[in-house]
């Protein structure tokens, strides 16, 4: 009998089908949001490479936008990009769709492929971290690893500061 695979073991099984070797470090006091992932890592906010889950309400579809850490996304600059309105995922949605709960979503391992979306951002860093499926579970990587582990377009996501 095979069991299911935990969403941390989900996670490794997708880095390891696209040949990427990475370590997962665990921290107990959590990573549940970027600045928490940036505190416990000792990288700067923006270098934490966060899953937003949104919901395309026309279709029902599951959309995960990995973005800067410090970075707010434009909920209306991705419907127009997408050409469907999007609304907020509620915690039932997203571990419906994803396999993980609000706060561990990693850019892999989804129990549905969503459509999936790469904050432009990001390649202004060496490396950046994401979850790996847990609230005290990341992973460290390029962002060209992240290209190529995720297959997802680059995309202007940020929300502008209005002056």
């Amino acid at each position: 009998m095979n069991l299911p695979l935990s969403s941390q073991q989900r996670v490794e099984a997708a880095l390891a089908a696209k040949g990427i070797n990475i370590d997962i470090k665990v921290f107990p006091a959590g990573t549940r949001t970027a600045a928490d992932a940036a505190a416990a890592i000792g990288c700067q906010v923006a270098e934490i490479a966060k899953s937003i889950v949104l919901r395309a309400v026309s279709s029902d579809r599951v959309v995960v936008v990995v973005a800067s850490g410090s970075n707010r996304v434009d909920e209306r600059k991705l419907a127009q990009l997408l050409g469907e309105p999007l609304a907020r995922a509620d915690a039932d949605f997203v571990r419906r769709k994803t396999g993980f709960a609000i706060g561990g979503v990693a850019p892999v391992g989804h129990l549905e492929a969503p459509l999936l979306l790469l904050d432009q951002d990001l390649l202004q860093y060496e490396h950046v971290w994401a979850a790996a499926g847990t609230s005290d579970s990341v992973f460290r990587l390029t962002p060209a690893e992240l290209q190529l582990l995720t297959d997802a377009p680059l995309a202007d996501i940020k929300q502008e500061n209005k002056a």
